[in-house]
């Protein structure tokens, strides 16, 4: 039975319940002047459903698949040609115009954040684009050809299917938003709740210059700290500078160790902290008095086979002891009942013009622009060889035609 028949049936139905049940001609009143029912269904809505062939839907796409587990990313994904999805009651089906890169998403694709998902499964956690499709439920709260940005797996497709309640209207399909998705949400609410930010107090950013550095070190400068960003080549140091940063370090041309003894004696009250292995021992070095050291990821070790870089642990507990010290993990999932406060603080920002959301497209990679999901390897690639600035971004699709129907 087509969509369209289905609802007809369903309002049949409603209506005959409404109206006690079927009557013949002679139970109407006579004389009465009866009012043609008007549908409680907007049978025009079947159309826009999942009516393919009526549209600029097509029947199949493509999409990234983790077909082995495996930390390097090449071997773990392959690219498909699959049916679009049909989207449930409460979800969307987003044409993706950009989705975003994190340093996660070869843990994802080892397996290492939920060991009871097995091969094939999709992958990639956020992107933008037009709703061009959606259920009964979700049209409740968007439409067809509406804008949205999304955190829900998936992401690394042409189409995908989001469930509404993960999806945040946005003026348009720009990569900048996909910057506050999970990059930007981490810090925000990392540095708020973990980091107790008091202004005067010192903070330092490991990877300033990245995708979620950037933010870290913005939040801090709106907290009244002092900041100090690791980077990795002079650009990326004015870059910092150009977004508040007080103290750049480009740890290629000086000594991180020696900079923070000399220049802050005294130590740091608060680190932001995503690379790990010996920068993460560094880090704990120069840690203050009732310093705060903030682990939201350690990407030295994500290619490696355990995943973890090596740290001097043993020591670690005495460290901590002498100087009342602490470190404390975030992981963005633990941490969601603070994200849509979040967002809207952050969209609220870029709304004023007072938040940097810089994303790294691919513009000044060897091989060029990141567009088009095949592109999505390069961009990993890109990204753990420490030569993006800002956020990376891949395009998936240019923006629809005028002529579309969406």
């Amino acid at each position: 039975m087509s969509v369209s028949s289905l609802l007809r049936t369903s309002c049949r139905r409603a209506f005959g319940v409404i109206g006690g049940g079927r009557r013949s001609g002679s139970d109407l009143l006579s004389g009465v002047h009866v009012v043609p029912r008007r549908s409680i269904i907007d049978l025009s809505y079947s159309t826009h459903f999942m009516d393919f062939k009526g549209s600029s839907i097509p029947s199949s796409m493509q999409k990234l698949t983790v077909t082995r587990l495996s930390q390097h990313f090449k071997e773990a994904v392959c690219l498909n040609t699959v049916p679009v999805p049909t989207p449930g009651d409460g979800d969307l089906l987003v044409r993706n115009r950009f989705v975003g890169i994190n340093a996660s998403d070869i843990n994802y694709s080892a397996g290492r954040y939920d060991p009871s998902l097995k091969p094939p499964f999709d992958c990639g956690f956020e992107g933008v684009g037009e709703v061009v499709g959606l259920g009964l439920s979700a049209s409740a709260r968007h439409t067809i050809g509406e804008t949205v940005a999304y955190f829900s797996d998936g992401a690394f497709a042409e189409y995908t299917v989001v469930p509404a309640k993960k999806a945040m209207a946005v003026p348009s399909a720009k990569p900048e938003f996909l910057t506050l998705l999970v990059s930007g949400a981490t810090a925000y609410i990392a540095l708020k709740r973990l980091g107790e930010l008091t202004e005067g107090e010192t903070v330092l950013v490991t990877a300033a210059a990245g995708g979620t550095g950037q933010f870290a070190v913005q939040f801090a400068k709106r907290a009244g700290c002092h900041v100090v960003g690791t980077c990795s080549t002079d650009e990326k140091a004015g870059f910092l500078k150009s977004i508040g940063c007080d103290r750049p370090v480009n740890y290629a041309a000086e000594d991180l160790g020696q900079v923070l003894r000399q220049e802050y004696p005294k130590g740091v009250d608060v680190v932001y902290e995503s690379v790990g292995g010996g920068v993460f021992d560094l880090a704990v070095n120069s840690l203050a008095t009732g310093g705060r050291l903030i682990v939201i990821g350690f990407i030295s070790g994500y290619q490696s086979a355990s995943g973890v870089a090596t740290v001097k642990g043993g020591t670690l507990p005495i460290k901590l002891l002498q100087k009342s010290a602490s470190v404390r993990g975030f992981f963005l999932p633990h941490f969601l009942r603070d994200y849509q406060e979040a967002l809207g603080s952050m969209m609220q920002m870029v709304a004023q013009g007072t938040l940097v959301c810089e994303v790294d497209c691919g513009d000044q990679a060897q091989e060029g622009r990141f567009v088009g999901l095949e592109s999505v390897f390069r961009a990993v690639d890109h990204l753990y060889a420490g030569k993006n600035l800002g956020k990376i971004v891949v395009e998936v699709a240019p923006a629809p035609f005028a002529s579309s129907k969406l």
